[in-house]
């Protein structure tokens, strides 16, 4: 869930953290920033798949806590 919100974060149309982006390098245009981006939003969707067809990657460690 968390790398699904920050997709959204990172995307248009609300993208909250391109405006920051934008806000920190003023002379890029949002095109710009969110093309920048782009390799990043693909890493995660790939990591998403990933973790949806080997959950224990995300399970290992809650589990190791607990003991099971």
């Amino acid at each position: 869930m968390v790398v699904w919100l920050e997709i959204g974060f990172i995307t248009p149309p609300v993208g909250l953290n391109l405006f920051v982006i934008q806000g920190l390098m003023p002379g890029l245009s949002a095109r710009q920033i969110t093309w920048g981006t782009t390799p990043f939003v693909v890493l995660m969707i790939l990591l998403v798949v990933l973790l949806f067809f080997v959950p224990d990657l995300a399970l290992w460690l809650p589990r190791k806590m607990i003991g099971r």
